[in-house]
Parts: structure tokens; C-alpha cells; sequence
């Protein structure tokens, strides 16, 4: 018998919730997750419940921007080459640019 999940509230999480993605939403799934530093679940949670996600940057946080930063220019130089511009890549950079938003809003250096 796996262990009980309890929430950050210690609620107890006895509910199983699951759906079907495709292999592209799974992709904008995992993405969103790294560059939040959230589980999956948690994201899943506040997203479901439209609640604000806050991210917190770490060492995991800022490694998941840098190399998605670096997907991005990766992608940004195939389109100039005048290849199709994907919509996943435009939500990407909106995700990226929210966050880095949000941490220049909280940062002390300004």
C-alpha cells in the first residue's frame, strides 16, 4: 500500500484524477513544470483551480530557464530561415516571459 498524500494544509488526497494528453501537450505540460519548479501534481492543482502559480527560483528553476532559453534561440533560428512559427513555441516564450516578469517584480536589485 503506496503512503497517504496530504497537501500542503494536511488535507488528506485520497481522490485520483486522470485524463488523456497528446504527446505535444504532454511536452507544454512537462515544460510549464520545470520552468515552475512545481510537481506536476501541484501544478496541475493550482492550474485546475485558477489559482496564481508562484514560482520560486532555485538552482532547478534557473537551470530549466537556461535551457529552455537556449531550445528557444534554437528555434527562433530555424524560423528564421523562413520556417513555420508553432504555436507551443509561442506559448513557451509567453510562460518564459511571465516568469522572468514575476521575478523582476520581486527582485531587490531595482
Amino acid at each position: 500500500m503506496s503512503a497517504k498524500n496530504m497537501d500542503s494544509k494536511n488535507r488528506f488526497r485520497s481522490k485520483t484524477i486522470s485524463f488523456r494528453m497528446s504527446p505535444e501537450e504532454d511536452k507544454q505540460l512537462e515544460t510549464a513544470v520545470k520552468l515552475t519548479g512545481l510537481t506536476k501534481q501541484d501544478y496541475i492543482i493550482q492550474r485546475l483551480l485558477c489559482k496564481d502559480i508562484v514560482v520560486q527560483g532555485n538552482p532547478r528553476v534557473y537551470k530549466a530557464l537556461r535551457n529552455q532559453f537556449a531550445e528557444v534561440l534554437n528555434e527562433l533560428k530555424r524560423i528564421g530561415t523562413g520556417q513555420k512559427l508553432d504555436d507551443e513555441l509561442l506559448d513557451t516564450i509567453n510562460l518564459i516571459s511571465d516568469i522572468m516578469n514575476g521575478m523582476k517584480e520581486d527582485s531587490i536589485y531595482e
